[in-house]
């Protein structure tokens, strides 16, 4: 019995209307495969599928532990007009789609995971291509956990209010996100990439975030200093340590 057949290219074209979509029952990640598309030319809105991925990755090639029977994972291609600094805004705008589609409980833990309560109820990964103009694309990788099936339906919800929020005034996305942006008054540690030993780190307590993505830290000597999504590798609570 395929267990996928709720994401099947027919169940998927029958919810998902007027836009390209490529269906797998197994790959290594819709990352990847829509990583590869986005650079040799496919639209903006164009959706990977897949049944099971043997490697699913979120932000900064981070394992995702994904159950293939009842969580949804999926890559949507977009062509966002932005210049390259401002990468890490496809961060807060994902987060902010997916968020909505799980009402107003929903909580973002920045820069890219989604709870309700205490519960991790999905993330994003953001892959972007630089052009002459600035970003020539960028892929947003979701992972949504525990969803009932069918799930075309929830894919269909999820992909709707992602690109909601990208269509949207950046003041407008950007005053919802602090307003549930749950980083916001912790004192937090970075770590950034690459991590090790060696690595740099920035701690502080997180204040704001920024149209780029950032988000705002004022260390100990009060100073502001900016941790932006694409230069992330773990972010951890202070816990008053020094």
């Amino acid at each position: 019995m395929d267990l996928n057949i709720d994401l099947s290219a027919e169940a998927l074209a029958e919810t998902i209307l007027a836009r390209p979509v490529r269906f797998y029952q197994a790959l290594l990640s819709t990352d990847s495969d829509a990583t590869a598309w986005a650079r040799a030319g496919a639209p903006e809105g164009a959706l990977v599928v897949a049944g099971y991925q043997a490697s699913p990755r979120g932000r900064s090639g981070v394992y995702w532990k994904v159950d293939h029977e009842n969580d949804l994972a999926f890559s949507l291609v977009l062509r966002p007009k932005l210049p390259a600094l401002r990468e890490g805004w496809m961060y807060t705008v994902s987060t902010s789609g997916l968020a909505d589609s799980f009402g107003d409980q929903a909580r973002i833990e920045w820069p890219d995971e989604i709870y309700l309560g205490q519960e991790r109820v999905g993330a994003v990964g953001v892959q972007a291509g630089l052009g002459p103009a600035g970003i020539d694309w960028a892929v947003i990788t979701v992972h949504v956990v525990g969803v009932p099936h069918p799930r075309a339906q929830r894919l269909k919800r999820v992909v709707d209010a992602v690109e909601a929020r990208y269509r949207s005034a950046d003041e407008e996305v950007l005053r919802d996100y602090l307003a549930r942006c749950r980083t916001i008054g912790r004192r937090v540690v970075a770590r950034l990439i690459p991590l090790g030993p060696a690595g740099p780190t920035l701690r502080g307590e997180a204040v704001g975030s920024l149209p780029d993505g950032g988000l705002v830290l004022v260390n100990e000597q009060g100073n502001r200093v900016v941790v932006r999504p694409q230069g992330l590798g773990l972010l951890d609570d202070a816990d008053g340590t020094p």
